[in-house]
Order: C-alpha cells, then structure tokens, then sequence
C-alpha cells in the first residue's frame, strides 16, 4: 500500500499483527519502551505468536502483567491454526497425537478432534507444537505415527527461541528430529506458512494490517507469503547482519530499531549522504563530513543505504567502513537500543531518494 510520510505509521494501517517472543518481550520481561509504544493508538492490536505452548488466557494473562491491553479474543497461536488445519483435514472425532503441551492438546479438543500420547490409540494425525519437557519418548510415538500414515502438522518450525537468557532450542528442532526420523515433511500452521496470519487477519475482519515482527524468516517472510506489509524490528532475533543477506521472500517493507517507531511518520530525509559501494567483494559503508553516529536518524539512515546496497548487489563479500564515522555507526547495529531507535525507514528503493 502507499504510506503517506506525514502521518504516524501505525495509522496508515487498521490492525497490527504483533509477534511476541523478540518483539515484546524477551521472555518474562518486557523489552523496554514495548508498553508504551503501543500505549497511544486506536488501531486493532492482535498478538500473532508461533509459539504453541501457552494457551491465549495464558498469553493474554502474561501480556497484561506486562502492562500491555490484551483479551483473549486478541492473542491468535500456531495452536490455534495448527487445529483448524487438522480439523479440515481428519474425521470428526478422530485421534490425534500431540507432541507439545496441554495447552495444545485443549486446542485439539475445541475443534472435535480427540487428543492422545500414544501411537497405541490409532492416531490419525500428529500435531507438534513447543513445549519444554519434550523429550525422546514421545518423538518416539510420534515418529511410529506419522511412518505409519498419520497426518502430521507442525505449530511452527522455528529453530530457534528468544529467552532473557540468548536463544533456546525451537519447536523447529524438535520437528527436525522427526523429519531425520521419517523423512516426512510436515504441514505447517505458523508463520512463515499462511494460516496463522490467514487467522489473524479473519479476527481482525480484514482491515488493512501490518505485520511487526523481529525474524525474517518468520514474521516477514510469513507478511510476504500472506501480501501484507511487515515492520522489521531490531530488538530480537534478526540482526542488520542478517537483513543485508535476505533473499527476497524475507525482505520487509520498512526497518527499525524500536516499536516506537510506530508512533511517528517514516523517515524521508534521503540518505542523508551516506553512501555504499561495492568495491571489489567488498561492500564500503561512507559516512558524510559531519555526521554523529550516536543518532538515531544517522544510523537509521546508514542501515537503510546499507540494505539498499547490499540487497542491489547480493554477491558481496565483506561490509566494511570507508572512514571513522562509518565504523562507529556499524558498531552500533551489533546491540541497538530499543528505547531509542527513532523512526522507520522504507526498504523500496523509491521511496526516498537515494542520493
């Protein structure tokens, strides 16, 4: 859609699909500023989360003691769609495994289906989603199900899980275990696939909706698969590192280092004379005569022709700084702050000049 540059980013949208993990908080906390960024707007709020291992009262209990405003009617889960999934796809009242937790299981019980932990019950499909106490015995059931025919669907293939503590093992290892084991690739519910975000957007009455998320290959590549534009925020998973590889089914429209960036018009200010080139297999990041590198707009501006560049040019090797300046911006990107990230900036080359 076209974004109008004077008015706050959040209001050119209807409804935010907001991941979680790495976009709101990391684990038990929230990231700093999340809650009041979100705080001043009328826009429809979803939480849109792959993980499949709390029930929506759960996530809609933790979110408001986090002090975001969350219902359960807002929060939409992998577990969800990972039951309608089986739910189109089996018998009513059929069996169905369950790899994950109760929380998951409930959801198989809301769609008709009966949930069970052995391949002894004749199961007609399994369904995977995280949960910590997965461990060898029912990847074992599972795996004698799904060899067996059952239908298999996975809450997400996240390899990773954003924790206060670094990155855990995702629900996306587990389901590479069994996919070593069986050599059966499983349906997907959650983001990068379709319908989790097809969820979100029926809960939201198909208003127009942007996508903000912190991973590539999930919450941007999944607003990509579904058409919608995403919000790439620096506070999790991603890197900028990573974001000047994305192939293209994981590039997302705009950039930024904080949520709060929602709450001010995109950045148009040009490149403000940043500049990179290709120099052989280098990529050389040149910052202009007079820029400070502690400021959000230079460095979200730095970012932006960086990305441009790297995305123009993908067979690069190496990034490196043309001069001081340059260099001190690019140490900036290795932890970015969320509390003062200033504003996002388009990643559509027209959008701006580019200098």
């Amino acid at each position: 859609m076209t974004v109008d540059s004077a008015t706050r980013l959040r209001e050119q949208y209807e409804a935010l699909l907001l991941d979680l993990d790495g976009t709101l908080y990391l684990g038990p906390h929230a990231i700093p500023g999340t809650v009041e960024a979100l705080a001043p707007g009328s826009e429809r709020l979803l939480y849109v989360t792959n993980n499949a291992s709390r029930s929506p009262s759960d996530v809609a209990e933790h979110l408001h003691e986090l002090g975001f405003i969350a219902t359960n009617d807002d929060v939409v889960t992998s577990s969800q769609a990972a039951a309608r999934l089986l739910s189109e796809r089996v018998d009513p009242g059929a069996s169905v495994l369950v790899v994950g937790t109760e929380a998951l299981a409930d959801e198989v019980r809301r769609v008709g289906l009966v949930p069970v932990r052995s391949f002894d019950d004749g199961p007609a499909a399994v369904v995977q989603g995280h949960s910590p106490e997965t461990a060898w015995p029912i990847l074992a059931e599972a795996a004698y199900a799904i060899r067996a025919g059952a239908l298999w669907v996975a809450a997400n293939t996240d390899s990773t899980l954003p924790t206060e503590r670094g990155f855990a093992p995702g629900n996306g290892a587990m389901v590479a275990a069994l996919r070593a084991a069986t050599g059966v690739i499983p349906l997907v519910a959650g983001k990068p696939a379709a319908p989790l975000l097809e969820d979100a957007l029926r809960r939201a009455d198909g208003a127009s909706s942007l996508v903000v998320g912190d991973r590539l290959d999930t919450d941007i590549a999944g607003a990509n698969e579904t058409g919608l534009d995403s919000l790439l925020v620096l506070t999790g998973v991603s890197t900028v590192a990573d974001l000047l590889r994305a192939i293209p089914d994981e590039r997302p429209t705009f950039v930024s280092r904080s949520l709060d960036a929602l709450n001010y018009p995109l950045d148009t200010d040009g490149d403000r004379g940043w500049r990179a080139d290709l120099d052989g297999a280098q990529l050389v990041l040149h910052a202009p005569d007079g820029a400070t590198p502690e400021d959000p707009a230079e460095i979200i501006a730095a970012i932006r022709v960086t990305v441009l560049a790297a995305w123009a040019n993908p067979q690069f090797g190496d990034l490196v700084a043309g001069n001081k300046a340059a260099e001190s911006t690019i140490a900036t990107w290795a932890e970015p702050d969320p509390t003062g990230g200033g504003r996002a900036v388009s990643l559509h080359a027209h959008a701006v000049g580019m200098g």
